[in-house]
This record gives structure tokens, sequence and C-alpha cells, in this order.
């Protein structure tokens, strides 16, 4: 049982780390870009707002399986 646990922290941490990598790629990509400054910080803004809205959406999704899980794991161990 441990040994699935720790693979599934492994693949959350290699995932998470792809993820942070990704938007420091992105960040710096768009900072060194040859765009005006104002042009730059736009986008930027609008990227991390599109970013928010897709963390928001993915978080509560994964409530609403966590409950529907332990809904029907209650179900289950009640009959």
């Amino acid at each position: 049982m441990s040994n699935n646990s720790d693979d599934k922290n492994a693949m959350l941490y290699f995932l998470a780390g792809v993820g942070v990598g990704a938007l420091i790629g992105a960040a710096a990509g768009m900072l060194l870009a040859p765009k005006a400054g104002t042009e730059t910080r736009e986008e930027l803004a609008h990227k991390m707002e599109d970013l928010k809205t897709k963390v928001t959406e993915w978080m509560r999704e994964r409530k609403e399986r966590r409950a529907a899980t332990a809904g029907s794991s209650s179900d289950e161990a009640g009959a």
C-alpha cells in the first residue's frame, strides 16, 4: 500500500515540476520578447487570468470528484 502512495506522490511532484517549469519558461519568453513593455504586461496579465480560471476550474472538479467518491464509499460501506 505504501508503494502505491509513493508512486502517486512521485507522479504528483513530477507533474508539479513540469508545470512550474512551463510557467517559468513562458514568463521568461514573454519578458524577453521584442514587444513594448505595456503590450507584454497586458499579455502577461491575460495569461495569468486564464491560468487562474483554469486552476479554479480544476480545483472545483477535484472537489466534486472527491465528494462523489466519498459519497459512493460511504454508500458501499453501509451496504
